[in-house]
């Protein structure tokens, strides 16, 4: 061990499935040796954390935009009639999804 240039060993244990997956991605690179092919993805490689509250607001936005574009059109077809007052609500609402759906777009345009 003296002469080894890397002295601490790291041991996990994994299932056949994810040896065969480990072993595919490293025929994929063309690299047969797992050692180096592991210490390179734990060092270099990344965990994408997707837990952006702005895509469950996003979605609450879009059921209620929805529900309340459903909710027009029913009383459209019902009267023969829209009011500004509903065009403006529809307007409100869609001006809130795009600048939820901009600030999602924003947060994963960074992730590289």
């Amino acid at each position: 061990m003296k002469n080894r240039k890397r002295q601490i060993p790291i041991l996990f244990w994994v299932s056949e499935e994810e040896k065969e997956q480990i072993e595919q991605k490293m025929a994929q690179l063309g690299t047969g040796n797992m050692s180096a092919y592991l210490r390179k993805i734990a060092i270099d490689g990344y965990v994408v954390n997707l837990d952006l509250p702005e895509l469950r607001e996003l979605t609450a936005l879009l059921r209620r935009s929805s529900n309340n574009l459903n909710q027009l059109t029913k009383r459209v077809h019902e009267t023969a009639r829209i009011y500004d007052a509903d065009m403006e609500s529809l307007r409100t609402e869609y001006d809130k999804l795009l600048e939820a759906a901009d600030a999602i777009i924003s947060k994963l345009a960074v992730i590289r």
